[in-house]
């Protein structure tokens, strides 16, 4: 099969065209077809070998996958060749990512497709979906009339985290970083846009909470933001954060008695624990994907494989909005 691969840490140049063997599922698995795949920013991390997580070299990244399963392992149920489905599978120790003609999955990872979308489209969900699920479901509790205070709220994980907390009737504020940003948080649910270089924290707590800080407070940034959100959060509040890259007093913390939670949505992939809870996720999401309930916001670019150094590029970059799809082009 023909694959980009990585031999080495480095710039996005690194990625090369290769050839490599056709994988077999093992028990538990399933082979898929790759249609599709995205991008995230922990692939461009795992590529400069920032986070050490990656695969053995060669290497292949990425680990959002759509496509049609054609092939199965011994012991599979509830998949048959020719399903479409979608999942985040790969890119990681033990586990060859997506940027291939075929990836092996273990079965519990992935779900059926959204019916709705194509399979391109449905690419740009796993990752940012379970993230955000585990998030605000499995750890903050989402529910109505919660005022919720979500950083990034265009970004990969929150445009999803938007949506699903509006879905559930949450009161949702988002900061981003311009009016643009903004007019596309309220289409998926915001309530309240900030501005973030335009309105200190203290100022816009003030007055949207009358002072009081928000219920539960989701930081999809890290560094200085998490400690916006410590700030930004009410007594006995819930603060959530996806980053790990951050050192910071809890003392405000502790006197508002918050409780902080962390998601790192790698470990079941990593560490081969309730990974059968990343699939049940992903049922979750295309159910409210076809009932017109939640939708990915794409970027304008989309990429081929062979071009996935551009698409590394446009991220690190900061040029994009939403999510950025490389669709197979081998």
């Amino acid at each position: 099969m023909k694959a980009m691969v990585i031999d080495r840490f480095g710039p996005p140049e690194v990625f090369e065209l290769r050839e490599l063997p056709d994988p077999e599922p093992g028990p538990g698995e399933v082979r898929i077809r790759v249609r599709a795949s995205s991008l995230n920013p922990v692939d461009t991390k795992i590529r400069r070998g920032d986070v050490p997580v990656g695969p053995e070299f060669p290497a292949v990244l990425h680990g959002d996958v759509a496509g049609v399963v054609d092939a199965l392992g011994p012991g599979v149920e509830g998949f048959a060749e020719g399903d479409a489905v979608f999942g985040c599978a790969g890119g990681v120790r033990g586990l060859p990512g997506a940027l291939a003609e075929y990836m092996i999955a273990d079965a519990r990872l992935i779900a059926p497709a959204p019916e709705s979308l194509s399979l391109e489209e449905a690419a740009a969900l796993p990752l940012v979906s379970i993230t955000a699920w585990e998030a605000l479901v499995d750890k903050v509790g989402v529910r109505e009339g919660m005022h919720l205070l979500i950083h990034g709220g265009t970004g990969g994980v929150g445009h999803i985290g938007v949506q699903l907390a509006a879905d559930a009737g949450a009161r949702v504020t988002v900061t981003v970083g311009n009016e643009h940003k903004a007019s596309l948080a309220r289409s998926l649910g915001a309530q309240e846009a900030v501005i973030h270089s335009q309105e200190t924290v203290d100022r816009y707590v003030a007055r949207l909470t009358a002072g009081q800080g928000f219920d539960a407070v989701f930081d999809t940034v890290g560094k200085q933001v998490l400690v916006d959100s410590i700030t930004a959060a009410g007594l006995y509040g819930q603060v959530v954060t996806i980053s790990g890259r951050s050192t910071l007093d809890i003392k405000p913390a502790f006197q508002k008695q918050l409780t902080l939670h962390t998601v790192f949505m790698l470990i079941p992939m990593l560490h081969n624990v309730r990974r059968e809870h990343h699939g049940e996720i992903l049922r979750e999401i295309a159910a409210r994907v076809d009932g017109g309930r939640l939708r990915p916001l794409l970027d304008e670019r989309r990429f081929g494989f062979t071009e996935v150094a551009a698409a590394h590029a446009r991220m690190e970059a900061g040029e994009h909005i939403g999510k950025i799809v490389l669709v197979n082009d081998f």
